[in-house]
C-alpha cells in the first residue's frame, strides 16, 4: 500500500515560490512520460484498477505499474501499487502497438491477465497520458516531490510525500507553507482522475 500526502499548489507562482525555497536541497529532477491503458471495454478502470508505462528522462528507464482502488481523502492518498522495470525499447514498442502488452515477459502483465482476463485474445488500448517534471528534494528526512503536470488542457502543480505517517507529515507541510505564503488546497484527484475528466481540478 503505497501511502502519500498530496497538496495542490495553487499556480506556476506557487510552484515557483516553492521550488526557490527549497532549492538548497534539491535532489534530481525526473521528465515523466505517463501513459495508460486498458481494454476497449475499460476492464481496468471499472475495477478501479489503472495500467500505466511511465518512460523516465526520455527513453532512459521504463517503469510499468498496477495501481488499485485508489482513495483520497484530506489530501492523503493510498493506493495499492505493484511495478517493476521493463525494456525500454520494448515499453516503448507497446505504445506503438497495445497488443503486445498481452505477449510481453513482465510479472505484473501476467497479473493483469491472471486477475482481469487482459491478455493477447482481450487487447488493450493506449488511453493516452501526460507529461509530468519532478523535482525531488531531501527536506528534514523526507522525501518531497513538487510536480508540474502537462495535460492536454493544462498545467497543474502539486507536492507530494510519500510517509507512513501521513498526517503528522501533512501537518509538517502544511505549517511550512503557510509560513511561507505559497497558496495550496488538498489534491481532490489522482493525476489520472483529472487527465480522464478532462479538465483541471
Amino acid at each position: 500500500m503505497e501511502v502519500e500526502v498530496k497538496l495542490r499548489l495553487q499556480d506556476a507562482s506557487a510552484h515557483r515560490q516553492l521550488t526557490s525555497i527549497l532549492s538548497p536541497f534539491h535532489s534530481k529532477t525526473l521528465h515523466q512520460e505517463n501513459l495508460f491503458f486498458d481494454t476497449p471495454a475499460n476492464t481496468l478502470s471499472s475495477q478501479l484498477s489503472v495500467l500505466r508505462l511511465r518512460f523516465l528522462n526520455k527513453d532512459a528507464r521504463c517503469i510499468v505499474s498496477l495501481k488499485s482502488k485508489p482513495t483520497l481523502v484530506d489530501g492523503v492518498s493510498r493506493v495499492a501499487e505493484d511495478e517493476e522495470e521493463l525494456d525500454p525499447c520494448s515499453a516503448r514498442a507497446c505504445v506503438e502497438d497495445p497488443a503486445r502488452l498481452g505477449k510481453i515477459e513482465s510479472r505484473i502483465l501476467k497479473r493483469v491477465k491472471e486477475e482481469f482476463g487482459v491478455g493477447e485474445e482481450v487487447g488493450f488500448v493506449c488511453l493516452g497520458g501526460f507529461e509530468n517534471k519532478r523535482e525531488v528534494f531531501n527536506w528534514k528526512n523526507l522525501k518531497l516531490e513538487v510536480d508540474e503536470t502537462k495535460y492536454g488542457f493544462g498545467i497543474c502543480y502539486e507536492l507530494e510525500c510519500e510517509s507512513e505517517d501521513p498526517d503528522g507529515v501533512k501537518k509538517l507541510l502544511e505549517e511550512f507553507l503557510k509560513e511561507n505564503g505559497i497558496g495550496y488546497s488538498y489534491s481532490k484527484r489522482t493525476k489520472f482522475a483529472v487527465f480522464r475528466s478532462g479538465k483541471l481540478p
